[in-house]
Formats: C-alpha cells, structure tokens, sequence
C-alpha cells in the first residue's frame, strides 16, 4: 500500500476473474501508522472512484475509519470480526468486546458494515455462546440486517461448522425469519456486488429441505 505503483492497480481490479474487493489487516505498524498519518489516504480515494469495496481488521483504528468513512461516503469498508482481533487475540466475552462502543459509532455512516466473522471465537462459554451472542444483537440493532454478515474462519472455531450456522439460524430468537438470508449470505452479495451463478444460488447448508445460501 505505501508504493506508488500500486494505484494504477485499483480501477481495474475487480476485472480481474474471482476479484470483488480489498481486505487488509491494520492491528500492526507500520500499517496501522498509515491510517493515522495519511501514507494511504489514496487508497480510499482510488477504491472510491472504481467501486472497490474494502474490508479490514482494524480494532484500535476505528476512530480513523470514521474519519475515512466520512471523506469517501461511495466506499464500502468492512469491519471484520466483529471489529475486535479475531484469533489474534486470547481475550473472550466481555474483555474481548471493549472496542463494542467505538464500533457501534461507525453504524450512522451507511457506508460502513461488519462482518461477524468467526463469533464463536470470542467466546470461554460452551455452544449457544450466549455472552457473544448479547454483542451480535448490539450490533444488529446499530447496523440492521443488511449491513451486519455471518462468518466463520472455521479452523479457529471452537465449535462446528453446523453450530457455527445454527448459532445464528437458530439460537438468537430476536432474527427475524425475514433477515436471516440477508444475514447469511444476501446482504453480503449485495454489498460487495457479488453476482453469483445459478449452481451457486442452489447451494444449502447441507439439511435437507433447506436450499438456502450460506456463506
């Protein structure tokens, strides 16, 4: 990112074959340094210009993404995992969520969403996870359905990948059966302009009866 070169690449990357967006990852500097100093400011500029949305993880940046966010409204920024570390971090339940308020800041810019990637993670409790499933409902009241999506990184997962699905799909009784595809799969496509083909528009979850998408 911080080499001249690179922002010819931008507006023809979603050109390229499988290409929808960015992701880069801001827990560390020198990255992390870019976003406060302005090494990368043409990277939301160009990635504006061309519809390139981006994702990121970027947990002790978040006041700098709004500040982002706020410049380049005709951005997609993704916040992945929950805004927090991911498997970068040990922490769990509460003490992994105190980044919850400056993450819930971020939802009045319609230009921001979350990726809750990888809850289960998150969480020292055993399957429905409860304490972290208190946060995803945080989040969902900020954002709504169409801007918070379901995640796994399944070989961090302290469950299965069903009970990954099913924690979601079944266990948090405020989703309404409206929302649950957009959380589950349609709200991403629709995000990141994933235009997706017919043999995987028919792709389930592998329970019979269920044709439903899930990502």
């Amino acid at each position: 990112m911080d080499q001249p070169g690179s922002r010819a690449r931008v507006a023809g990357w979603r050109q390229q074959p499988g290409m929808l967006g960015l992701r880069y990852s801001f827990l560390r500097d020198p990255a992390r340094r870019w976003l406060a100093d302005g090494t990368i400011d043409w990277l939301w500029a160009e990635a504006e210009k061309a519809a390139v949305p981006i994702a990121m993880i970027a947990t002790d940046s978040l006041a700098e993404i709004a500040c982002i966010a706020e410049r380049h409204p005709g951005l997609r920024l993704t916040i992945a995992h929950l805004g927090g570390r991911g498997g970068l971090t040990t922490l769990q339940d509460h003490a992994a969520m105190t980044h919850m308020p400056a993450l819930l800041t971020l939802a009045k810019y319609q230009n921001v969403a979350v990726n809750a990637t990888g809850a289960p993670g998150y969480s020292a409790e055993a399957y429905p996870f409860p304490t972290v499933q208190s946060y995803l409902r945080q989040i969902y009241d900020a954002f709504g359905p169409h801007r918070m999506f379901w995640g796994t990184v399944i070989s961090a997962m302290p469950c299965s990948w069903r009970q990954c699905v099913t924690m979601f799909t079944e266990e948090l009784s405020w989703l309404g059966e409206r929302d649950k595809p957009l959380v589950m799969g349609e709200a991403l496509c629709a995000w990141w302009g994933w235009k997706r083909d017919r043999t995987e528009k028919h792709r389930h979850d592998g329970r019979d009866g269920n044709p439903r998408l899930y990502f």
